[in-house]
């Protein structure tokens, strides 16, 4: 027996040494179930609200009047295994994660998510999911209007946290709250309406709910 037990110790030890070799060298080993993909996927949830900064002189017109770096937003949603961004653009979509990301600035986001995670539990979020169907295809809303007909970004957002989990990340405000003076804006609004500007219509801006106090970062590439 004593024969036998020197090379089973041996053999013990080489296989323990290459299996500690293995995990460190080659992270992406099946046998660790640590693959970057699911490190990076881990780092979202369902329901978690993702900003950027958008380039259109639409966009620039939005930041300057919000006195704010975010002038796009969607909400993430994990479908199948898979990542998209659900966002009013034209039309109203479901885009993959890392499309979305590419559409922004230096493709920089910032994340955020409710500070009580436990609100959105899975029934809530399927609400949440199939609230949204409704939305899916509908137009652009280029004019902000505070109706379902178009819808725009963060009018999204409000309305599916509002109307499918029951939470109101944030006040709504009128068109005339924001900064209208500049000349960037002032030339988008003329564009749009003419000499008839809509001062008192509900509005949602991206930076409304960027600065909920319901609301905490989870990753900012900023």
């Amino acid at each position: 027996m004593k024969k036998y037990l020197f090379p089973l110790i041996t053999f013990i030890l080489s296989f323990g040494c290459a299996l500690f070799v293995a995990l460190k060298v080659f992270p992406n080993n099946p046998f660790t179930g640590t693959a970057p993909e699911k490190t990076i996927a881990s780092k979202y949830k369902d329901g978690d609200i993702i900003f950027q900064t958008s380039e259109s002189k639409q966009c620039e017109a939005v930041r300057i009047a919000t006195n704010s770096k975010f002038s796009h937003c969607g909400i993430i949603y994990d479908i199948d295994g898979k990542w998209f961004v659900f966002e009013a653009v034209q039309p109203v979509k479901l885009t993959p994660f890392e499309d979305w990301i590419k559409h922004g600035k230096e493709n920089k986001y910032v994340v955020k998510r409710l500070k009580d995670e436990s609100a959105l539990n899975p029934l809530i979020l399927q609400k949440m999911k199939d609230y949204s169907q409704q939305f899916d295809g509908k137009e652009y809303d280029a004019y902000f209007e505070w109706t379902d007909n178009r819808i725009y970004c963060s009018e999204l957002i409000w309305k599916i946290y509002k109307n499918a989990a029951g939470i109101e990340l944030s006040k709504l405000r009128e068109l005339k709250d924001f900064n209208l003076e500049d000349p960037r804006v002032q030339k988008i609004l003329k564009e749009r309406y003419g000499n008839d500007i809509p001062l008192d219509e509900k509005v949602v801006a991206p930076s409304d709910l960027a600065d909920s106090n319901l609301l905490k970062t989870v990753i900012d590439t900023y």
